[in-house]
């Protein structure tokens, strides 16, 4: 993954140790002061989203215990990992702009595009104004690399 990446995962780790936790922990605290438990929907759906917590944690402690930063790779001028490019679709001429990430840290909405995603094979090592097709679901698509960073 990369640094930013790994920066990202730490926070998200720390948040839910700390207000996460904190969060449902209060939940609880206000449930159990409605009386019975055995009947209370509160309480149980209050431990419900803790074990969902829970494991959320350990999901991302087991992805922090694994992780290997990666250095971008390419010479800066070519796409490689971590690289950030924009692109014009040809059809459209709309442009896009996405950072090649691995696919843990995939984020389509915020521009995060999983290096082994169709898109990304097709443009890595390609430079600016270099032009790719690549097939989707919905047809192939042009696109003209127009920034590498």
């Amino acid at each position: 993954m990369t640094a930013q990446g790994l920066a990202e995962l730490q926070a998200e780790i720390a948040r839910l140790e700390g207000e996460g936790r904190a969060a449902i922990a209060g939940d609880i605290k206000t449930a159990r002061d409605y009386g019975d438990l055995k009947e209370n929907a509160e309480y149980h759906d209050a431990k419900e989203r803790q074990a969902h917590l829970e494991t959320r944690i350990l999901r991302l402690r087991e992805q922090l215990a694994n992780a290997i930063v990666v250095d971008a790779d390419g010479d800066g001028d070519a796409v490689g990992f971590g690289s950030s490019v924009a692109v014009r679709d040809e059809a459209s001429g709309r442009v896009s702009t996405y950072t090649l990430v691995s696919s843990l840290e995939a984020d389509a909405a915020a521009g995060k595009l999983s290096v082994d995603s169709p898109v990304a094979r097709a443009l890595r090592g390609k430079r600016a104004g270099d032009q790719v097709t690549v097939a989707t679901p919905r047809g192939s698509r042009v696109l003209r690399l127009v920034e590498v960073h």
